[in-house]
């Protein structure tokens, strides 16, 4: 099993202590990730850090040093309550909306990160929540790849490479044979015990991890209807599991 890493929300006022400690963990181990950058964050709740003026200078030197850069929508609001096609969430930045506007949200995004110097034909989508009309909106902005989707090998769809990410980060990590998967990192808030334990992950000496640009070499396979229905109904079992031990965390601390 090939194990790639990407790191979503990343944004001038992020939490820069945890993305720091992130990067020494990486750097140490030699692995070039894949980082999610919002073009002209208005989300709230990614401000986490002080401020970096610096902050495209510091992506382009990270880019430069190979490390993959996806753009992670356009502003990070999500407008609709919709899951799209990989609904592991019911919300969304673009899923719901009419194509002309997807289209004119992706294209402000690409002039942005081009303006400052960052080219790039990956997309990572806000919420993992995406449709048809974002997807052939990509494609007429020149985007090949997206990260997401469940499986264990790249498979194209609609034009587009899709890069999947993991189920359950512990189970399919220890997957045999030529697979390939993605592993999820949210560092704003992240706890020293979180990320100690993303330490102790990397030291493991039975994990194959690789450069995101490693896993952009890797041959698409055409998926059918069958793994199009799985891929649907496992993100869609996920989102109701969630939901269910939320409501039971809830019910946990109100009976204390």
């Amino acid at each position: 099993m090939d194990i790639a890493i990407r790191m979503d929300d990343i944004t001038p006022d992020m939490d820069w202590e945890s993305f720091l400690s992130m990067k020494e963990i990486l750097d140490t181990a030699g692995i070039k990730p894949l980082i999610g950058i919002v073009p002209d964050n208005k989300d709230k709740m990614l401000k986490c850090g002080e401020m970096h003026t610096d902050f495209w200078q510091q992506i382009r030197q990270l880019q430069q040093q190979g490390w993959s850069i996806a753009m992670h929508g356009y502003q990070h609001l999500y407008e609709t309550r919709q899951g799209g096609l990989f609904p592991l969430n019911h919300f969304s930045e673009f899923a719901g909306l009419s194509y002309e506007i997807q289209y004119e949200k992706l294209k402000k995004g690409k002039e942005i990160l081009e303006k400052n110097g960052i080219g790039t034909n990956l997309f990572m989508a806000p919420g993992h929540s995406y449709d048809k009309n974002t997807l052939r909106a990509l494609v007429e902005l020149g985007f090949t790849y997206v990260t997401d989707g469940f499986g264990y090998q790249p498979y194209h769809y609609k034009g587009i490479t899709f890069l999947p990410i993991a189920y359950h980060s512990r189970k399919s990590i220890r997957k045999k044979g030529e697979k390939i998967t993605t592993l999820v990192y949210h560092m704003n808030g992240s706890t020293p015990e979180q990320i100690q334990e993303i330490r102790r992950l990397f030291a493991e000496e039975d994990l194959k991890f690789i450069s995101y640009s490693n896993l952009l070499q890797k041959p698409p396979v055409h998926p059918g209807c069958c793994m199009r229905l799985l891929e649907y109904g496992g993100a869609t079992a996920k989102h109701y599991l969630v939901v269910a031990r939320s409501w039971i965390k809830k019910l946990t601390r109100n009976n204390k």
